[in-house]
Protein backbone atom coordinates (compact mmCIF):
# COMPACT_ATOMS: atom_id res chain seq x y z
CA UNK A 1 0.00 0.00 0.00
CA UNK A 2 1.37 3.37 -0.96
CA UNK A 3 -0.52 5.40 1.66
CA UNK A 4 -1.75 4.63 5.15
CA UNK A 5 -5.52 4.92 5.66
CA UNK A 6 -5.01 8.20 7.52
CA UNK A 7 -2.80 9.60 4.75
CA UNK A 8 -5.28 8.57 2.07
CA UNK A 9 -8.17 10.09 4.01
CA UNK A 10 -6.44 13.45 4.36
CA UNK A 11 -5.18 13.44 0.77
CA UNK A 12 -8.64 12.44 -0.47
CA UNK A 13 -10.26 15.33 1.38
CA UNK A 14 -7.77 17.77 -0.16
CA UNK A 15 -8.43 16.26 -3.61
CA UNK A 16 -12.15 16.71 -2.97
CA UNK A 17 -11.55 20.39 -2.17
CA UNK A 18 -8.26 22.23 -1.59
CA UNK A 19 -8.18 23.36 2.03
CA UNK A 20 -6.05 24.07 5.05
CA UNK A 21 -5.67 22.06 8.23
CA UNK A 22 -8.45 23.75 10.17
CA UNK A 23 -10.92 23.12 7.33
CA UNK A 24 -9.86 19.47 7.30
CA UNK A 25 -10.51 19.19 11.02
CA UNK A 26 -14.02 20.56 10.51
CA UNK A 27 -14.81 18.09 7.71
CA UNK A 28 -13.35 15.17 9.70
CA UNK A 29 -15.48 16.13 12.69
CA UNK A 30 -18.68 16.77 10.70
CA UNK A 31 -18.50 13.51 8.78
CA UNK A 32 -17.55 11.38 11.79
CA UNK A 33 -14.40 10.20 10.04
CA UNK A 34 -12.72 9.33 13.35
CA UNK A 35 -15.29 6.55 13.72
CA UNK A 36 -13.46 4.54 11.03
CA UNK A 37 -9.89 5.81 10.83
CA UNK A 38 -7.20 7.01 13.22
CA UNK A 39 -6.75 10.71 12.59
CA UNK A 40 -6.18 12.72 15.72
CA UNK A 41 -6.56 16.49 15.72
CA UNK A 42 -2.83 16.90 16.31
CA UNK A 43 -1.93 14.51 13.49
CA UNK A 44 -3.64 16.46 10.70
CA UNK A 45 -0.76 18.93 10.29
CA UNK A 46 1.78 16.13 10.60
CA UNK A 47 0.03 14.21 7.80
CA UNK A 48 -0.24 17.33 5.63
CA UNK A 49 3.49 18.05 6.04
CA UNK A 50 4.35 14.42 5.28
CA UNK A 51 2.21 14.40 2.12
CA UNK A 52 3.72 17.71 1.05
CA UNK A 53 7.28 16.40 1.55
CA UNK A 54 6.40 13.37 -0.61
CA UNK A 55 5.25 15.69 -3.38
CA UNK A 56 1.60 14.65 -3.11
CA UNK A 57 0.37 18.07 -1.91
CA UNK A 58 1.59 21.58 -2.58
CA UNK A 59 0.76 25.22 -1.86
CA UNK A 60 0.45 27.03 -5.22
CA UNK A 61 1.47 30.42 -3.84
CA UNK A 62 3.60 30.98 -0.77
CA UNK A 63 1.16 32.83 1.52
CA UNK A 64 2.07 35.37 4.13
CA UNK A 65 -0.42 33.65 6.44
CA UNK A 66 0.66 31.34 9.26
CA UNK A 67 1.46 27.74 8.34
CA UNK A 68 -1.94 26.59 9.62
CA UNK A 69 -3.72 28.78 7.02
CA UNK A 70 -1.85 27.51 3.98
CA UNK A 71 -4.37 26.12 1.51
CA UNK A 72 -3.03 22.83 0.20
CA UNK A 73 -3.74 21.42 -3.25
CA UNK A 74 -3.12 17.94 -4.61
CA UNK A 75 -0.38 17.38 -7.14
CA UNK A 76 -0.91 15.20 -10.20
CA UNK A 77 1.24 12.55 -8.50
CA UNK A 78 -0.91 12.89 -5.36
CA UNK A 79 -4.02 12.16 -7.42
CA UNK A 80 -2.37 9.12 -9.05
CA UNK A 81 -1.11 7.65 -5.76
CA UNK A 82 -4.49 8.27 -4.09
CA UNK A 83 -6.31 6.55 -6.95
CA UNK A 84 -4.00 3.50 -6.87
CA UNK A 85 -4.27 3.16 -3.10
CA UNK A 86 -8.05 3.62 -3.22
CA UNK A 87 -8.40 0.86 -5.82
CA UNK A 88 -6.25 -1.49 -3.74
CA UNK A 89 -8.23 -0.84 -0.56
CA UNK A 90 -11.57 -1.38 -2.27
CA UNK A 91 -10.62 -4.41 -4.36
CA UNK A 92 -8.57 -6.41 -1.85
CA UNK A 93 -10.40 -8.25 0.90
CA UNK A 94 -8.04 -7.97 3.84
CA UNK A 95 -8.56 -9.21 7.36
CA UNK A 96 -8.70 -6.45 9.91
CA UNK A 97 -8.08 -6.74 13.62
CA UNK A 98 -11.27 -6.98 15.64
CA UNK A 99 -10.81 -6.68 19.41
CA UNK A 100 -14.21 -8.32 19.99
CA UNK A 101 -12.85 -11.55 18.53
CA UNK A 102 -9.91 -11.47 20.96
CA UNK A 103 -12.38 -11.17 23.81
CA UNK A 104 -14.61 -13.97 22.49
CA UNK A 105 -11.56 -16.21 22.03
CA UNK A 106 -10.99 -15.87 25.78
CA UNK A 107 -14.49 -16.71 26.98
CA UNK A 108 -13.12 -19.34 29.34
CA UNK A 109 -12.03 -16.46 31.59
CA UNK A 110 -15.62 -15.29 32.11
CA UNK A 111 -18.76 -16.67 33.63
CA UNK A 112 -21.79 -17.07 31.41
CA UNK A 113 -23.44 -14.15 33.22
CA UNK A 114 -20.40 -11.88 32.69
CA UNK A 115 -20.35 -12.69 28.98
CA UNK A 116 -24.06 -12.02 28.60
CA UNK A 117 -23.78 -8.70 30.45
CA UNK A 118 -20.82 -7.68 28.28
CA UNK A 119 -22.87 -8.49 25.16
CA UNK A 120 -25.80 -6.44 26.46
CA UNK A 121 -23.50 -3.52 27.24
CA UNK A 122 -21.92 -3.70 23.80
CA UNK A 123 -25.35 -3.89 22.17
CA UNK A 124 -26.54 -0.77 24.00
CA UNK A 125 -23.36 1.11 23.05
CA UNK A 126 -23.66 0.00 19.45
CA UNK A 127 -27.29 1.11 19.24
CA UNK A 128 -26.30 4.54 20.59
CA UNK A 129 -23.46 4.76 18.08
CA UNK A 130 -25.76 3.83 15.19
CA UNK A 131 -28.21 6.52 16.26
CA UNK A 132 -25.42 9.11 16.50
CA UNK A 133 -24.06 8.22 13.07
CA UNK A 134 -27.53 8.36 11.50
CA UNK A 135 -28.07 11.78 13.10
CA UNK A 136 -24.70 12.98 11.77
CA UNK A 137 -25.55 11.65 8.32
CA UNK A 138 -28.91 13.43 8.23
CA UNK A 139 -27.42 16.66 9.61
CA UNK A 140 -24.97 16.79 6.70
CA UNK A 141 -27.52 17.45 4.01
CA UNK A 142 -26.27 16.50 0.57
CA UNK A 143 -23.01 14.58 0.81
CA UNK A 144 -20.36 13.76 -1.76
CA UNK A 145 -20.89 10.23 -3.11
CA UNK A 146 -17.84 8.94 -1.23
CA UNK A 147 -19.10 10.22 2.13
CA UNK A 148 -22.52 8.69 1.48
CA UNK A 149 -20.92 5.33 0.72
CA UNK A 150 -18.86 5.50 3.94
CA UNK A 151 -22.00 6.16 5.97
CA UNK A 152 -23.88 3.38 4.16
CA UNK A 153 -21.15 0.76 4.59
CA UNK A 154 -20.46 1.69 8.22
CA UNK A 155 -24.13 1.53 9.15
CA UNK A 156 -24.58 -1.84 7.40
CA UNK A 157 -21.61 -3.31 9.30
CA UNK A 158 -22.90 -1.99 12.60
CA UNK A 159 -26.39 -3.27 11.83
CA UNK A 160 -24.96 -6.74 11.11
CA UNK A 161 -23.11 -6.68 14.42
CA UNK A 162 -26.24 -5.47 16.20
CA UNK A 163 -28.20 -8.41 14.76
CA UNK A 164 -25.48 -10.85 15.84
CA UNK A 165 -25.40 -9.38 19.35
CA UNK A 166 -29.19 -9.48 19.67
CA UNK A 167 -29.17 -13.12 18.57
CA UNK A 168 -26.43 -14.03 21.06
CA UNK A 169 -28.22 -12.27 23.92
CA UNK A 170 -31.51 -14.00 22.95
CA UNK A 171 -29.80 -17.42 22.72
CA UNK A 172 -28.34 -16.81 26.15
CA UNK A 173 -31.76 -15.87 27.53
CA UNK A 174 -33.34 -18.98 25.93
CA UNK A 175 -30.63 -21.20 27.45
CA UNK A 176 -31.31 -19.79 30.91
CA UNK A 177 -35.04 -20.34 30.53
CA UNK A 178 -34.49 -23.96 29.43
CA UNK A 179 -32.21 -24.53 32.44
CA UNK A 180 -34.83 -23.11 34.79
CA UNK A 181 -37.52 -25.30 33.20
CA UNK A 182 -35.34 -28.41 33.67
CA UNK A 183 -34.68 -27.52 37.29
CA UNK A 184 -38.39 -27.10 37.93
CA UNK A 185 -39.15 -30.42 36.20
CA UNK A 186 -36.51 -32.18 38.32
CA UNK A 187 -37.89 -30.71 41.55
Amino acid sequence: MELTPAELTVLGLVIERPQHGYDLEQVIEQRGIRQWTDIGFSSIYYLLAKLERRGLLHVPEAPAAPRSRRVLHPTDEGRRVAARTTLALIAEARPHPQPLLVGVANLSLLTHRQYEQALRTRLAQLEARIAAIRAAQHAQGPLPDAAGEVFSYSLKLMDAERQWLATRVQVSRDQQERRQDRLQEDA
